[in-house]
C-alpha cells in the first residue's frame, strides 16, 4: 500500500480510512454486532485510521470503535477524535437524540470550544474509548465559532502538542473558507474537509489545497460520496446531496460522469473513491459503513483499476477541473 505522511508529527497512513460515524447509529439503529463486524472488517482491509467524534452518537462511536481498538496492539493504529462538542447530561434526564443519531441518551451536546473545553473533552473521550492516547484531534465544525476556537481551542492544542498528549491536531469541517483561515492563521498540521474535494466539487483547489500544501499540512477527504450522490452507479430517486435532497442539475451532472465511467468499465463510486488521491496534499479518504459488506465493497471500490484516460475524458467534458491533479493507473 502506499503510504503519506498525516501530518508533521511522523504518523503515516493509506489511502484508506474508517469513519465511524455509521456504526453511532448515524440515519438508524446499528446493532453492537454489526458495529463489531464492519470495525474487523476494515482491520481485515488493512485501514489502520479510523475516525471518531463525541458527537456521534453522543459517545456511542467512541464507546464501540474503543472497545474493538482495545484488542488491537496501539502501536498498530492511528485514531482521531474532535473537540467542540462537549458532552453533559440532559436536565430533561435520558431522550432521543435530535441530531440525526438514533439513540436515547442521559447526555446532551453542549457547544464549547474553550481551551478548557478542549481539555474537558478530550479526558472524557479518553474515558470512553479507553485508549491512553489519541493521535489526532480536530476541532469539530467550529463555523460559528471562529474567534472562540482562534483564543481558546487551537491554543490548547497547541499546548497538547507541545507536551506530546497528541501527536497532531486541526479542524474538520464541511466548508474550505474557515479551514483556510486556519491553516494560514495557526500551526495546525492535519485538517478533514468534508464534501468539499470529491468527484462532483473541486473548489477546494481554489484555496484549501494551496494552503495547506504551502504550509506543509495534511488533508483528510472525508464524504467522498457527497452524502449518498455518488455512492452508486446511478444516482437512484431521492438522493441526496449534503445531506439534503439533491438539486436537479447536481443529478444531471453526475449522470454524465457516470457516462464517462461506464465507457470505461468502471463504477462512478470506484471513480469517486479514488478521485481524491490524486491531489499530493490529501493523505487519505475516509469512508463510513455500518457493515463488514459495506467495508469490503469499498475497499474493492478503493482497488479497481482506473484507467488514465477516464481522468482526460472527464477533463475534457468540464466535468471536473483541469487542474485538479489525478490518480495515475498503476502499471
Amino acid at each position: 500500500m502506499t503510504m503519506r505522511d498525516l501530518g508533521r508529527g511522523g504518523l503515516r497512513v493509506d489511502a484508506n480510512s474508517f469513519g465511524a460515524a455509521p456504526i453511532a447509529n448515524l440515519g438508524r439503529e446499528v446493532s453492537d454486532e454489526s458495529a463489531h463486524e464492519a470495525l474487523e472488517a476494515a482491520w481485515a482491509a488493512g485501514i489502520r485510521y479510523f475516525d471518531v467524534a463525541p458527537h456521534y452518537g453522543l459517545g456511542l462511536g467512541e464507546r464501540r470503535l474503543g472497545e474493538f481498538l482495545r484488542s488491537k496492539p496501539r502501536s498498530d493504529y492511528i485514531v482521531s477524535t474532535k473537540v467542540g462538542r462537549l458532552l453533559v447530561e440532559n436536565p430533561r434526564g435520558a431522550q432521543p437524540d435530535d441530531q440525526g443519531f438514533a439513540v436515547v441518551s442521559e447526555l446532551t451536546r453542549r457547544l464549547d470550544y474553550s481551551a478548557d473545553g478542549v481539555r474537558r473533552s478530550l479526558d472524557q473521550s479518553l474515558e470512553r474509548m479507553g485508549v491512553g492516547h489519541i493521535d489526532v484531534v480536530f476541532v469539530h465544525d467550529p463555523d460559528e465559532h471562529f474567534q472562540e476556537s482562534m483564543d481558546g481551542a487551537f491554543p490548547a492544542l497547541e499546548k497538547l502538542r507541545s507536551e506530546g498528549v497528541i501527536t497532531s491536531y486541526g479542524a474538520g469541517m464541511n466548508q474550505t473558507a474557515m479551514l483556510t483561515d486556519f491553516v494560514r492563521g495557526t500551526d495546525l498540521d492535519v485538517v478533514m474537509c468534508a464534501g468539499r474535494y470529491t468527484l462532483l466539487e473541486q473548489g477546494a483547489l481554489l484555496d484549501l489545497l494551496p494552503a495547506a500544501s504551502e504550509r506543509g499540512v495534511s488533508i483528510v477527504a472525508a464524504a467522498p460520496f457527497n452524502s449518498g450522490l455518488l455512492a452508486r452507479d446511478r444516482p437512484p430517486a431521492g438522493v441526496t446531496y449534503n445531506y439534503a435532497p439533491a438539486p436537479a442539475a447536481l443529478i444531471e451532472r453526475v449522470n454524465a460522469i457516470a457516462d464517462v465511467c461506464e465507457s470505461h468499465g468502471v463504477s462512478l463510486p470506484a471513480a469517486a473513491l479514488q478521485f481524491a488521491m490524486g491531489h499530493p496534499a490529501v493523505a487519505t479518504v475516509c469512508t463510513g459503513a455500518r457493515t463488514g459488506e459495506q467495508v469490503q465493497r469499498n475497499a474493492d471500490l478503493a482497488a479497481f483499476p482506473i484507467p488514465d484516460q477516464l481522468w482526460n475524458d472527464l477533463v475534457s467534458g468540464a466535468l471536473i477541473d483541469a487542474s485538479a491533479p489525478t490518480p495515475v493507473a498503476e502499471s
